[in-house]
């Protein structure tokens, strides 16, 4: 039997699984900014394409090491997607990002890569850019966030501090939202939305 990881690398079981709740943990995004402003966006981690019609507008490019996600977003969204890890991709001279967005991202990566990414991304920023992350918070007391949050197919859903310590180590904090993702009233996932300003 596939276990729960090999699983979700299927786009329809990824989008099965996130459809329902993917613009819910836009909410803080979309509150403390006007998407219409981005100029230049890249998405890393952008799995089947799952935040690019928000980015109709602008120059969007999307960043995924996974082929199939990949190739799905380039045939439903025609725009521009690669397959690369993002320490490795280089944009063209000049032509640095005023927006990025890492959404649900670093709970699959250990802290050395995620600071490693993070320093990376900074370098990627316009001077007026900001970086937008929102990801998985474990929350330190039992509860159903709690519980499903340790059965993420993520190693590294943190604790709120835990988050704010690894992003300033590259960014200014412009917002660090803590927020719940949930249904029917209940609360499913605890999350954090940061807006950061490079160092």
């Amino acid at each position: 039997m596939k276990n729960v990881s090999s699983i979700m690398e299927n786009v329809a079981a990824y989008r099965l699984w996130q459809a329902p709740f993917s613009e819910k943990k836009l909410v803080p995004l979309l509150n403390h900014n006007n998407l219409r402003n981005a100029r230049r966006v890249l998405d890393v981690g952008c799995g089947p394409g799952t935040n690019t019609s928000h980015f109709q507008h602008a120059h969007y490019i999307g960043l995924d090491n996974n082929d199939r996600y990949v190739e799905y977003a380039r045939r439903c969204y025609g725009r521009e997607f690669m397959t690369v890890d993002v320490c490795s991709y280089d944009p063209p001279a000049g032509s640095g990002f005023d927006f990025i967005l890492v959404n649900s991202f670093f709970h699959h990566i250990d802290d050395y890569d995620t600071l490693a990414i993070l320093s990376k991304l900074k370098n990627l920023l316009t001077s007026d850019g900001h970086i937008h992350v929102l990801d998985l918070v474990m929350p330190e007391t039992f509860s159903i966030s709690q519980l499903l949050a340790r059965w993420d197919r993520g190693n590294f859903a943190r604790p709120l501090e835990k988050w704010r310590n690894i992003f300033l180590q590259n960014f200014d904090v412009v917002v660090f939202e803590p927020f719940s993702v949930g249904a029917f009233g209940i609360a499913l996932w605890n999350m954090v939305y940061f807006k950061g300003k490079g160092r």
